[in-house]
């Protein structure tokens, strides 16, 4: 089966807000074995959501919409959904009691508009909304299916998962099963190039690629009668997969650098504190974000300017004479001072130029050092970003997790540390 994601608003034609929707139940579908071949965002229009529908229902077998089912008399989508199926609107009890209850619990009056919402299309598969007001459902016609989904995303998902995806799967032949690796280090093209002869041979298990900001991720997909036949299929290819990227596949499923690079600090009692200069503190926001961080995480300095690198990091004004604040030197005086400050074995720095302005030939804008000290022996590496100051920023961290991590692996097999 394949779907199309017909997105109601003209908020979303504006630009005021950003579709998310529609990238939340694209993934979702994947996962299930749906294709998506078209997305479209339609404004509150009759005229033209009656025409979006025909099209979506000419050229899918399952039409998901998000949007437009509120109590105003803009909010249309239902009633152009029951039109074009040649429903009528009944009232669902259920639906309105469930819409009175949430507008007790939030000490609010229900206005009568309201009601409105609770109006289903005959023959529906309804979907309570448990975080809202707006049910959902599910129309089915001539072999073709209309999926209603309101438009906050924090209702939709919760619909999606507790009654779409159950719904969806009695269409669905035989059970499917994925495996996502998590890749850094190497751009989606060079992943491609690596893995051509399994992408060129997929059958069943499918491998997919997805470039995401600094990182690819591979999805691997099987197909069988069983879960457990689906993971059998997959085990295979994941380890060939392994055996090509090595050490650059860094994680699996929803983690990400800082849940890896936490967990094997943590793991093995290695305290760490962070200096930086470029990333102005992004570094350590990163590892902040890892639950339990605080077992191993000492300190953070941002030392932006040369006296602060001079008086909080103890590097020399030689060094920043001869070399400059942005080089190799300096990073690594930078990795070293903030271990021996915060009393740690691990020290991470970062100095660079985000730009957009502060370069030169010599040093251009994206240029970024880092340092890493690991108990008293020095490492550094030399980046290269084009982007926005933001972007600059951004990459540099993840460049240098993924940099810093490889190491610590590194050091860990060897037993030295």
């Amino acid at each position: 089966m394949n779907a199309e994601i017909l997105a109601v608003g003209t908020e979303l034609l504006l630009g005021n807000i950003v579709n998310t929707n529609a990238q939340y139940i694209a993934k979702r579908l994947a996962d299930i074995g749906i294709d998506v071949y078209f997305q479209s965002v339609v404004g509150d229009n009759p005229g033209r959501l009656y025409k979006a529908f025909e099209l979506a229902l000419q050229r899918a077998d399952i039409v998901i919409t998000t949007g437009g089912l509120g109590p105003t008399q803009d909010d249309l989508t239902k009633e152009i959904a029951a039109e074009i199926s040649g429903k009528k609107l009944l009232l669902d009890d259920k639906a309105l009691r469930m819409i009175e209850e949430y507008f007790s619990r939030m000490g609010r009056t229900m206005t009568e508009n309201n009601k409105k919402q609770a109006y289903i299309p005959e023959a529906s598969k309804v979907f309570y909304n448990y975080r809202g007001t707006a049910p959902g459902c599910a129309i089915e016609m001539g072999g073709k299916i209309i999926i209603l989904l309101p438009g906050p995303p924090r209702e939709m998902e919760e619909m999606f998962e507790r009654s779409v995806i159950p719904y969806l799967s009695q269409f669905q032949e035989g059970v499917l099963a994925s495996k996502i690796l998590r890749v850094c280090g190497v751009g989606e093209s060079k992943v491609e190039e690596l893995l051509a002869d399994l992408l060129d041979s997929q059958t069943n298990p499918t491998i997919a690629l997805y470039a995401k900001f600094g990182e690819v991720s591979i999805r691997i997909t099987a197909k069988a009668e069983t879960e457990e036949k689906a993971k059998d299929l997959i085990c295979p290819v994941e380890n060939e997969i392994r055996k090509i990227l090595g050490n650059h596949i860094y994680g699996e499923g929803d983690q990400n650098l800082e849940d890896v690079f936490g967990e094997l600090l943590i793991k093995h009692k290695k305290s760490i504190a962070v200096a930086e200069s470029c990333t102005g503190g992004l570094l350590a926001g990163r590892l902040i974000n890892y639950p339990g961080i605080s077992a191993v995480f000492k300190e953070g300095v941002v030392a932006y300017s040369n006296e602060a690198k001079i008086r909080r990091l103890g590097v020399s004004e030689a060094t920043l004479s001869q070399y400059g604040a942005v080089s190799k030197e300096t990073a690594l005086e930078m990795a070293k001072g903030i271990c021996i400050k915060a009393g740690t074995s691990i020290g991470i720095s970062t100095t660079g130029i985000a730009g957009p302005g502060g370069g030169s030939i010599e040093k251009p804008v994206g240029l970024v050092y880092a340092g890493l000290c690991i108990d008293g022996e020095l490492y550094s590496v030399k980046f290269n970003f084009t982007g926005k100051r933001q972007e600059i920023r951004e990459r540099t961290v993840i460049s240098v997790l993924d940099w810093a991590r490889k190491i610590l692996i590194e050091k860990l097999n060897s037993g030295k540390f």
